[in-house]
């Protein structure tokens, strides 16, 4: 087993990968850029490293600094995390050749899988179900519309290469088509240095549903049951859950059937997700395989007590797996909840800025995954997550309740965030009762407002803190004194 672990990324997924190391007794290394230098995970390490400016290709994303920094400290593997160079080939057979294990799948499997049309044939030769489409790369635009009018509209325009929805776009009309390419093209070309394309049908209403995976070096493969991940806005998920609310054990057994044999096909080893889409009459298509840790893991993490980051470190340290597939059971229903600084009355526009104040919720069945705190700045040049807020119970009906409380609880003062929004999502009936689909927030939220009959809560506490005849400083332990504000006086109130 390894005695140190050097994790290339930041905020909350690297502290949460510390927590981990922290409990098998093995050290670990943060790296930080200059933007990050009173970042959580810097704090949270045994040893840190500024590997440079904020700019990411100077720091995150720079496999010479990171590889220097490990071997600097002695680490003797590199986490990915996720984002920034997890699903990067060629970082993983960098780390392969100086001597560090990547702690995740081989590099091959990465770029296999990293590129989706490559990703499609696997899958059709492993007899995964996938989506009709092309089967090769669009190289002439303008001869699109034949393959484009076999297919069938609506169509969607896909990026090879990367994720996150960008160089995608739906089309309904043939008119649009051409553009919608070159569009998709040029974004694509923009945000992952490759512009290929290609077209697929485009399902609609239809669900994201995901099954997590571990493999081992050894041939062994299972699946932790899914992930419903319907609820997202720009292609990108906000709000998951699991089980998912379409999910019958005979529809479990088979798309589990699958999610094995795409690891097998593609030589998977260490944790994946493999992502389905699910049609209106429950029939399902292989979408595309995420070569690291998901975002939202924690919920399956809540369902299963099976810690996720623990598996991925003894898999690459070379054990066996320790689970087999009737191992695995699933209790009660999480759902996780995406915090980010972002505006939701602005089409979800990012809100960097200081946290002036934050209070954290908690109790029985709530779990936060953080990485910033009362004081911090959250910096514009990166993805701006802030925490994901995570919560089980022992029904979907439960889970929904205790998420509610826990987001009016969730206190985030200095920068939006989607909290208002995202507790209106779970009180509206379609969500209720399980009408999730990758189309919900156009369908129902498409024109959002906060509702502020409360703002004049706002406003009296403001006037009652100024009229106050004696403030009280407080000290941040760094020698400044602040004066604190009516939100850190008046003692529970709500907004």
């Amino acid at each position: 087993m390894f005695t140190k672990i050097l994790i290339a990324n930041r905020g909350e997924i690297a502290v949460r990968i510390m927590r981990t190391c922290r409990e098998m007794g093995i050290a670990t290394v943060a790296v930080y850029s200059d933007a990050d230098s009173r970042s959580l995970h810097v704090l949270s390490a045994d040893q840190a490293v500024h590997i440079g400016d904020a700019e990411p290709s100077k720091s995150y994303l720079d496999i010479d600094k990171i590889i220097d920094a490990a071997k600097s400290t002695g680490a003797e593997a590199i986490h990915p995390g996720y984002g920034f160079l997890a699903e990067n080939a060629v970082f993983a057979e960098r780390c392969e050749s100086s001597g560090l294990t990547f702690i995740g799948p081989p590099p091959q499997v990465i770029r296999d899988l990293g590129d989706k049309i490559t990703a499609r044939k696997i899958m059709t030769a492993g007899g995964v179900p996938v989506i009709p489409g092309t089967e090769e790369g669009i190289d002439d635009i303008s001869a699109v519309s034949a393959d484009a009018a076999k297919i069938g509209y609506p169509l969607l325009v896909k990026a090879a290469a990367g994720g996150g929805g960008k160089g995608m776009r739906v089309v309904y009309d043939p008119t649009d088509l051409e553009e919608a390419c070159a569009s998709a093209s040029r974004e694509a070309a923009g945000a992952f240095g490759n512009g290929t394309i290609f077209i697929e049908k485009y399902l609609s209403p239809s669900r994201h549903v995901e099954f997590q995976i571990l493999a081992d070096s050894f041939g062994n493969v299972i699946h932790l049951n899914e992930r419903e991940c319907s609820i997202q806005r720009r292609h990108q998920k906000i709000i998951e859950e699991t089980p998912s609310p379409v999910m019958t054990p005979e529809l479990r057994q088979k798309m589990g059937e699958a999610a094995v044999a795409a690891a097998r096909a593609s030589g998977y080893v260490n944790a994946g997700t493999v992502e389905f889409i699910v049609d209106s009459q429950g029939t399902f298509y292989f979408l595309e395989v995420n070569t690291r840790l998901q975002v939202e893991h924690p919920v399956t993490e809540m369902t299963t007590g099976i810690d996720l980051v623990r598996y991925q470190i003894s898999i690459a340290a070379g054990e066996k797996l320790s689970l087999v597939q009737k191992d695995i059971s699933a209790k009660g229903h999480a759902i996780e909840c995406r915090i980010y600084a972002e505006d939701p009355e602005q089409g979800f526009f990012p809100s960097p800025g200081i946290i002036h104040y934050m209070k954290e919720p908690s109790g029985p069945g709530i779990r936060n995954d953080c990485g910033v705190y009362t004081g911090f700045p959250v910096p514009f040049e990166y993805d701006p997550i802030v925490s994901k807020l995570v919560v089980h119970g022992n029904t979907r009906k439960d889970a929904i309740s205790r998420m509610i409380r826990a987001l009016q609880e969730y206190i985030i003062l200095g920068i939006k965030t989607p909290v208002p929004f995202l507790i209106d999502v779970l009180k509206s009936e379609p969500f209720v009762n399980g009408e999730t689909y990758t189309d919900f927030i156009d369908t129902h939220f498409s024109d959002w407002l906060m509702d502020r009959k409360n703002m004049h809560t706002a406003q009296i506490a403001f006037l009652v803190d100024d009229m106050l005849p004696l403030k009280k400083q407080v000290s941040h332990g760094d020698g400044i004194l602040s004066t604190p504000s009516p939100w850190q006086t008046l003692g529970n109130w709500r907004l």
